[in-house]
């Protein structure tokens, strides 16, 4: 509709005053186009909304304000595709500049619930579930990086942000637990940083080294071993160095599922974001955080977003090696002969 009208008689109309025509997406979509476009049905959008709706909602009643439900929808679509004009071609009426503003109004208010959401308190079924899985004992958490492509910031610290395959990203450090939920998540450094000093500066780390927790993560050998961060043997030779790799490998797998599918149900993060930095860091946690709100409603993603997480993410091939501890080879050395020794 492109004009209110004013009826005066039953062939008199005179237009009034123009106002936008925005489509309604939940009205206009089933239910598989609907999650097919936004990543999530409409009963958890529903329920997203109500979450976020005070932070994003303006502060006037104008005509022209647009509504919280299309503001979250309109991020969501831009999730899902990473391109402000095609979210623009979608929405009528929404200019991409204005997409682009109410992206980070609505990351900003999504990423403002990851405490709710992403929560470092691993148990003794969090040990129990990987044992379950991968046959490996004592883990609290598998851990590994990401690279998040992005435009160069520019600056004189814009080339930080270029990593070592030659483009810029963010890299972005994720631990999951054993029902593969996001359980810590840290993104705020350039791609060019190593793994291991990304978790060398991170609370969690320091938690971890003052024993807050009993347990160890699994990473790959882009981390140094310790006592709890075990790596795998990088030149294994006996059969029980040979079933701790192989179950090593197994509870590790887990964090590379959580990139294959995170990456899958929100392209953006594998297309990359255009968005300013400080919008860009918000994306990713929001994001963080919808991959674990849409696994506590059990909204999962729908079969053609599915990955074969075994070979999604191969980024940490050719990543140097960095040598165990003294006491990390000693800890891992008495877990091969303890659990792994036939």
């Amino acid at each position: 509709m492109a004009a209110l009208i004013w009826w005066i008689g039953e062939n008199e109309r005179v237009p009034r005053r123009k106002i936008r025509d925005r489509l309604n997406p939940v009205e206009f979509y089933d239910g598989d186009e609907f999650s097919k476009r936004y990543r999530f049905s409409k009963e958890s959008v529903m329920r997203l909304n109500q979450k976020i709706e005070p932070a994003i909602r303006h502060g006037s009643d104008r005509n022209a304000a647009i509504p919280p439900m299309l503001q979250l929808l309109t991020a969501l679509r831009f999730y899902a595709t990473g391109c402000f004009q095609m979210v623009d071609g979608d929405l009528f009426g929404v200019h991409k500049s204005t997409v682009s503003r109410i992206v980070g109004r609505v990351s900003q208010a999504i990423a403002a619930l990851k405490n709710q959401y992403i929560r470092f308190a691993p148990t003794g079924e969090t040990s129990a579930g990987f044992y379950r899985r991968a046959g490996f004992p004592g883990v609290i958490g598998a851990i590994d990086c990401t690279h998040i492509p992005i435009q160069n910031p520019g600056g004189e610290n814009g080339e930080l942000f270029r990593n070592r395959k030659g483009y810029c990203s963010i890299n972005v450090q994720v631990v999951c637990d054993e029902k593969v939920q996001i359980i810590n998540i840290v993104a705020r450094w350039p791609g060019s940083t190593h793994d291991s000093r990304i978790f060398d500066n991170s609370h969690l780390c320091a938690l971890l080294e003052s024993h807050a927790f009993q347990g160890h993560l699994v990473g790959d050998n882009g981390y140094p071993c310790r006592a709890y961060l075990l790596t795998p043997i990088l030149n294994p030779s006996t059969p029980a160095e040979k079933r701790y790799n192989t179950c090593h490998i197994a509870a590790r797998g887990l964090v590379e599922r959580v990139f294959g599918v995170w990456k899958k149900r929100f392209p953006c993060l594998q297309n990359g974001l255009r968005t300013k930095l400080d919008t860009t860091l918000a994306v990713i946690v929001a994001l963080a955080v919808l991959y674990n709100f849409g696994k506590r409603l059990g909204d999962e993603v729908l079969p053609e977003f599915e990955v074969d997480y075994r070979i999604e993410h191969t980024e940490d091939e050719g990543e140097e090696h960095n040598a165990a501890t003294a006491n990390g080879n000693a800890v891992r050395r008495t877990l091969i002969e303890n659990h792994f020794t036939a």
